[in-house]
């Protein structure tokens, strides 16, 4: 079984020393309370039951996977699922950052996140059981009625039932403009639902009473593509008058599907037969409603990237230091024992730091994007919360579709340094690089991410957001110009922060001229940004770590890490400019 232990270290110097977290949140309306002390006592509490009830679940979960019952048409979930769920729940995490008024304990987004990221390390498959439930919230929150807020609200964030997302179809894939799923008026204001609904994560599952779908289907009026959507409220089982769960709905799992990763989630096709279910928000703006779920689960997504690279950076170290084999290239290390570690080779070192380099990037940078959540809900000012809004806007797709493809590279190089016994099962690693497969897909691939950011991000918003990030990494070279420590970082990190402002402008140039230079450019452009945020997130982590309380060795260990960055890895901007200027004659026809 692999291990995992809780980054709390870590973590706390993302966001106390790297963001100012501290002082951001208690500016804020209503987060007077949210001091360090308190985040750090909800940050022991989530690494223990990470630690202690999580972790033990993964690899037997992974092994065992679901179980579904044709003749019941139920899931049953992995051997200690279940009870996880209940701790999970009793321990108030399900409404951690809910509103007080549904039992919530409002606490920040970022701390939803900072949480989220050690649950998902210690089982990533049983995450996604409560994941989609916090955007099922979020989406009543701004989109119900007051009854159907009173009604769904306090349940789901007790963790008494859970929420989904039912988007796609089989005939759809991302396209939801092809969604045929059908909703007929009912009786005394329902809805009768009827379609299939393909992948759905936890679309049936025994941790809770009851699970409440929202379900994207057509009104009989509806005008063709995706403006004739709407959203409706489809619960496993029927409400009573008072509330409390009645008889099953038509809402049934069909199948689960048979994964390469992931193994302990459910993944779900749903048939709706004339289900009941209610309409949430506007006839035909059901879209637009489920983009709020999307958004959040997108940034989860990218969270899950991190979660997966930070276990599986734990395990190659730990292997790495405890493995014996060969000796260094310039003689013994360890000349008392039969070989030298893994460590003393040069390219097992390299595989770490890029491990490192992006774990901690990538969780400044997710934390970052968290942050901004908070200042839009809660900003002293309109001026604030609108920029954070479009800070966020502009960050997601990196956060989605950059975090996750490094996961790929951060698995992959666990692995490798395994080496064979990294492809036993019996290790454990393996199955970082199985489950890590799928976070590139869901919530949108890297494709469609790529496009997300260069296509609506930057030219339909005129790259408002990137004009805003710009604007504040200008602005920490230059209160940092004459920082010795900084010195090897500014000028690159300016200079980087110039050139993509160039490069964008006379990309978005180029392709008023010609559209299909948008796809050609779209999948570099978001790794080339990818690369400069990281890098102005290691510009401020060395900056932080002058001032920092932690010890000597953790904090050289931050240095080391951001040179490693700067020297080894953002050089690789200048590859994925080089393919962006290519343009798209360099992709011929296919026959």
């Amino acid at each position: 079984m692999t291990l995992y232990k809780a980054p709390l270290d870590d973590q706390r110097f993302a966001l106390f020393d790297v963001l100012g977290a501290e002082a951001t949140l208690t500016k804020l309306q209503g987060g007077e309370g949210h001091t360090r002390d308190l985040l750090d006592a909800v940050l022991e509490e989530a690494g223990k039951l990470s630690e202690q009830v999580l972790a033990p679940t993964n690899a037997p979960g992974d092994e065992e996977g679901c179980h579904f019952d044709k003749a019941t048409r139920s899931v049953t979930t992995p051997k200690g699922f279940k009870e996880a769920f209940r701790q999970f729940s009793d321990g108030g995490w399900a409404g951690l950052t809910m509103a007080e008024e549904f039992g919530g304990q409002a606490l920040p987004s970022v701390m939803g996140i900072a949480t989220s990221e050690m649950f998902q390390s210690g089982n990533l498959s049983w995450s996604l059981y409560p994941l989609l439930s916090e955007g099922a919230c979020h989406a009543l929150e701004l989109h119900g009625t007051d009854e159907q807020k009173h009604t769904y609200l306090k349940p789901i964030v007790s963790g008494q039932w859970t929420g989904t997302m039912c988007l796609t179809e089989p005939q759809a894939g991302s396209d939801l403009g092809l969604l045929k799923t059908r909703a007929e008026p009912g009786a005394n204001g329902s809805y009768k639902i009827s379609g299939t609904k393909i992948f759905i994560s936890a679309g049936d599952h025994d941790l809770a009473e009851n699970i409440i779908h929202l379900v994207l289907a057509r009104l009989p009026d509806a005008p063709a593509g995706s403006r004739g959507i709407s959203m409706f409220i489809v619960p496993k089982f029927k409400l009573k008058a008072d509330g409390s769960v009645g008889e099953r709905n038509n809402a049934y799992p069909g199948a689960i599907e048979h994964k390469m990763g992931i193994r302990g989630s459910a993944t779900c096709v749903m048939n709706f037969d004339e289900a009941e279910g209610y309409l949430i928000g506007q006839p035909h703006k059901g879209l637009a409603a489920m983009f709020t779920m999307m958004n959040a689960a997108r940034l989860s997504v990218g969270l899950q990237g991190l979660a997966l690279a930070e276990r599986a950076l734990q395990n190659s170290l730990n292997y790495a230091r405890e493995r014996l084999q060969s000796r260094a290239l310039s003689g013994p290390k360890f000349p008392d024992k039969p070989a030298d570690n893994l460590l003393v080779q040069p390219d097992v070192r390299r595989m770490l730091l890029t491990q490192r380099a992006f774990v901690e990037g990538s969780r400044a940078l997710i934390m970052y994007a968290a942050l901004q959540t908070d200042i839009e809900a809660r900003g002293a000012d309109e001026a604030s919360r609108q920029q954070a809004s479009e800070l966020l806007a502009f960050l997601i797709p990196i956060a989605k579709g950059v975090v996750t493809e490094l996961a790929q590279e951060c698995t992959k190089e666990a692995l490798q340094i395994y080496g064979g016994h990294g492809f036993i099962v019996e290790n454990g690693v393996e199955q970082f690089v199985r489950d890590a497969r799928i976070i590139t897909l869901y919530e949108g691939t890297t494709g469609i991410q790529a496009a997300d950011l260069l296509g609506r991000k930057i030219l339909q918003l005129k790259g408002v957001g990137l004009q805003h990030f710009l604007a504040e990494v200008g602005a920490f070279c230059k209160a940092h110009a004459a920082d010795e420590a900084l010195r090897p970082y500014i000028a690159t990190l300016g200079a980087l922060a110039r050139e993509w402002g160039e490069l964008t402008l006379k990309l978005a140039q180029r392709i008023q001229g010609n559209p299909e230079e948008l796809g050609a450019a779209a999948n570099d452009y978001l790794y080339y940004s990818g690369y400069i945020t990281l890098a102005y997130f290691w510009a401020r982590a060395v900056a932080a770590v002058e001032k920092s309380a932690q010890q000597a060795d953790f904090k050289q260990a931050k240095r080391d890490t951001a040179a490693f960055y700067f020297a080894r890895i953002l050089p690789r901007t200048h590859m994925h400019k080089a393919a962006i200027e290519a343009g798209v004659d360099t992709l011929p026809t296919i026959a």
